[in-house]
């Protein structure tokens, strides 16, 4: 007789062998029995960076009364990028008022005079025309990529033209030196 006859011929000696061998897998899965083991890394902490400028001095650049043809005005001003992240610095004229035609008259010349930390640089040479041109047509003059920490100080000339006629006598105009930057 093979195995197989033995277990037909005897139904409930198998069904109850049957019975013993799921009752002890089920004790062995059910129990737990099973090793673990797990692992963290907690504290885990994000911090942004910052893009800020810094303008000194925050006033006026340039105020020049009683300009007549030929004359100029100067003046400096430092631009900082004092945030930690590196940035690309624009200049641009915002909000414009008076005899607009005295603006498309004047002639600007702003120069570079280089970067710094500790000393500021002379703008008597090694400087950078960053814009030349008619003060009206100043709409955005790239100025480069500043890292967190730097200075750069930059020279304003204005110039009423030595060829300025009648026409522009006693006109007063203003406009404002925007500084901005976008993180590179």
């Amino acid at each position: 007789m093979t195995r197989l006859q033995a277990l037909v011929a005897h139904p409930r000696r198998t069904l109850g062998a049957l019975a013993v061998v799921l009752a002890a897998v089920g004790i062995t899965v059910g129990s737990g029995a099973n090793f673990t083991a797990s692992a963290a890394n907690p504290g885990n902490a994000f911090t942004t960076g910052t893009l800020m400028i810094g303008n000194t001095p925050s006033t006026a650049l340039l105020t020049a009364g009683t300009m007549k043809p030929g004359d100029t005005a100067s003046s400096t001003v430092d631009i900082t990028n004092t945030g930690n992240l590196a940035g690309d610095f624009v200049l641009k004229t915002a909000n414009t008022t008076g005899y607009a035609a005295l603006l498309a008259q004047m002639d600007l010349v702003v120069l570079d005079c280089g970067a710094w930390t500790v000393s500021a640089p002379g703008c008597s040479s090694g400087t950078t025309t960053v814009y030349s041109g008619k003060v009206s047509a100043l709409t955005s003059a790239a100025l480069g990529n500043y890292d967190g920490g730097i200075k750069h100080r930059y020279k304003f000339t204005a110039t009423l033209p030595a060829s300025t006629d009648d026409t522009f006598q006693g006109k007063t105009a203003s406009v404002d030196f925007a500084w901005s930057a976008t993180q590179s």
